[in-house]
């Protein structure tokens, strides 16, 4: 049960930032649908402040900034590496695929070609693609063996992910067909 004391304060907010909040969400994701479904998860996480919204200095900022959040999430979700995925390497939820439509013999062969590839990466970059994505070490738990926040872990990841992939494309000259899976590669001799 929501805390009562904290409805007129958020409801007030609400109504005066609802609109500008919309337009500027379907500006953003360019779907209505999209836009007011983001919109109501911004409402649903002002609900979750409960009194400590009141205490929210400018509420149109925290509004637009929890907005912005929830479309770069939604963002970051659309967009998976395909050559990663196609590896089998361990992603998020959002990031796998169907491995059944893949060429069997060929990832075989390209996952030969893998450790030496991750060899030729930045060392932190190799540990963490090693750690995370073959060892199947949570992000959480590599951040605090590290020092890092999950923030920078993640974003780290990402970016040793693409550089793997630049890596794979280069070293092994993998090709994709038109549905952008793996379908040959040319090892390096």
């Amino acid at each position: 049960m929501r805390e009562n004391n904290t409805m007129p304060c958020l409801m007030e907010a609400w109504l005066q930032h609802q609109s500008p909040l919309s337009l500027w969400l379907k500006s953003q994701t360019r779907d209505d649908s999209l836009a007011q479904d983001i919109l109501h998860d911004v409402f649903i996480r002002a609900m979750d402040q409960k009194q400590a919204f009141c205490d929210i200095r400018n509420t149109k900022a925290w509004l637009f900034r929890v907005a912005r959040n929830l479309v770069i999430d939604h963002a970051r979700k659309q967009q998976a590496p395909p050559m990663i995925n196609e590896l089998g390497l361990k992603e998020p939820e959002y990031y796998l695929i169907d491995k059944n439509v893949l060429d069997k013999d060929v990832i075989d062969k390209l996952a030969q070609c893998l450790p030496r590839v991750l060899n030729e990466l930045a060392p932190q970059d190799s540990k963490l693609l090693k750690d995370c994505d073959i060892n199947g070490m949570s992000q959480q738990e590599f951040a605090t063996r590290h020092g890092l926040t999950l923030s920078a872990t993640k974003s780290r990841l990402l970016r040793a992910r693409l550089k793997l992939k630049q890596q794979l494309s280069n070293s092994c000259q993998v090709k994709l067909d038109e549905n952008r899976h793996v379908c040959c590669y040319t090892p390096r001799k």
